[in-house]
């Protein structure tokens, strides 16, 4: 399993689109076998959750997301957990030990810059 977490110098990020980087965790039997940290290749509307799903991602973490990259991710039966705050790695942990929840938070509005509105 390969969890992605989008993130900003290590914590999850607020916004999917707007990271830094994406902190790609592989998993088997409940457990980080390795990890590698990759630069946001940019933000353009549905880009970010195709070139995820071609590095063979199963699970996205973020703060907030839009609604046309969640349901990008729903075609490609790509998990999406969105509402989750801390440690990127934090982050991958719990959603593997079955205590991460998506909030369904989904972000509406971009006119103001770490703002997502519900």
């Amino acid at each position: 399993m390969k969890i992605a977490v989008a993130s900003d110098k290590g914590m999850v990020a607020e916004h999917f689109g707007h990271c830094e980087s994406f902190w790609i965790y592989d998993a088997e039997n409940g457990k980080i076998t390795g990890s590698k940290s990759v630069a946001n290749p940019g933000h353009r509307p549905g880009f970010l959750p195709n070139y995820l799903n071609d590095l063979g991602i199963n699970v996205i973490i973020s703060g907030g997301m839009g609604g046309g990259a969640i349901e990008i991710f729903n075609e490609k039966n790509i998990e999406v957990i969105v509402g989750a705050s801390g440690s990127a790695q934090e982050a991958a942990e719990s959603y593997l030990k079955g205590a991460l929840k998506s909030t369904g938070s989904v972000c509406h509005e971009h006119q103001r810059h770490d703002e997502c509105g519900e």
